[in-house]
């Protein structure tokens, strides 16, 4: 168990957009944010895209999920390493799969392999003891989206909506001091973001995505092909609810027939339409909605999401918190709950039925515990 006190803890995410390794300093005490630190960032190249890209789907021991470990752990390790002043490593890896309904989740590296290398603990496995005691295992940041509402004085509801791969928001109510408490939080995913649209244009044009939306801009939504999206299951299900990155490919399928900009402008109005489908879950509206991700430099997306609220919708950075480096913050702050043994997820986050602590400790062979920040 980690001592307890300020701890300068480093987390890393690799998300489903797939485009690298954030990594970010933070110092908590896994209640509070009481700084941040430096942060970095390394992309993967293309051949590592590659062998990332074919090894969605696959299930531990298969020849290509092994070799996307590799990638992840090579990438991770080198730079992981170049932040000396970390004393705790949250690790996410890299989802291959999730299908939590089937008691399935699977995250691509090993931990215990960055310990070493790193010569520190690694907080890993995050999502795996969620699923298996009946929750969707994510989303896990929602737990630091309530610390930082506190962190910023926010005083009534907002919503921190995450726009990556997958979409996802929580809805946070500052007032109730603990984020596992009944009522402090709801979070789910609310559907396709930023992957589908990714994978268009790396398809059609060769690009890793839709830089400042200038495809988007030019077209036409397609009515028809949106009303068809909106029909899919997923939006009647209720909270908590979660998505694999590819669970609608029948985004791709409904705008096949269009023009790049059409389709790529209908792929943002599906997106932000999701969006907009979720919020009516939220137990009481939100003073504003802080979005996050790569989503939020898509002006297009942006634009349709502030159309169809009924409150302020802002980068995050308004609020004086770093849009590219939250989930990379997120799991360093529970990195720290786990050491403590705090839970990391809850009822109104995953839907697991009694708040839980999720993740593994990995140490280097002879490492017994970690000092707290002095």
């Amino acid at each position: 168990m980690l001592k307890s006190g300020p701890v300068w803890a480093l987390g890393a995410m690799s998300g489903t957009s797939l485009d690298g390794v954030d990594a970010a300093l933070l110092q908590t005490d896994g209640d509070r944010i009481l700084a941040f630190g430096e942060t970095g960032y390394r992309p993967y190249d293309a051949d590592q895209q590659a062998v990332l890209r074919a090894a969605l789907g696959a299930r531990p021991g298969a020849a290509r999920a092994d070799a996307a470990a590799r990638v992840v752990e090579d990438v991770h390790a080198a730079l992981l390493s170049e932040f000396p002043a970390a004393q705790l490593v949250g690790f996410h890896g890299q989802t291959l799969f999730h299908d939590p309904d089937n008691g399935l989740t699977f995250q691509a590296g090993d931990g215990q392999i960055l310990a070493e290398v790193l010569d520190r603990p690694v907080v890993w496995d995050f999502r795996s003891t969620d699923v298996r005691l009946g929750g969707q295992g994510a989303p896990l940041a929602p737990f630091y989206h309530h610390a930082c509402a506190r962190f910023i004085g926010a005083t009534e509801p907002l919503v921190f909506l995450n726009l990556g791969g997958v979409g996802n928001l929580t809805w946070v109510d500052p007032r109730i001091a603990a984020p596992d408490a009944p009522g402090a939080l709801l979070a789910f995913d609310t559907g396709p973001a930023n992957a589908p649209i990714n994978d268009l244009m790396q398809d059609r044009l060769g690009q890793p995505f839709d830089a400042g939306g200038a495809v988007a801009r030019q077209g036409t939504v397609a009515e028809g092909a949106l009303e068809l999206f909106l029909d899919e299951g997923y939006f009647l299900k209720l909270p908590p609810k979660s998505l694999d990155r590819d669970d609608f490919k029948v985004m791709l399928d409904l705008v096949r027939e269009l023009s790049d900009a059409d389709a790529a402008a209908t792929m943002c109005a599906m997106a932000a339409s999701a969006v907009m489908r979720g919020m009516e879950h939220c137990p009481e509206p939100p003073a504003r909605v802080l979005v996050t991700g790569g989503g939020r430099k898509n002006p297009v997306l942006m634009q349709m999401l502030a159309a169809g609220l009924d409150c302020p919708v802002v980068p995050i950075k308004e609020a004086g918190l770093d849009g590219d480096m939250l989930e990379a913050q997120a799991f360093a702050y529970l990195a720290v709950r786990v050491a403590r043994g705090l839970p990391t997820s809850a009822p109104g986050t995953t839907g697991v039925a009694t708040p839980v602590g999720g993740g593994q400790i990995s140490r280097p062979q002879g490492q017994a515990r970690i000092l707290p920040a002095r």
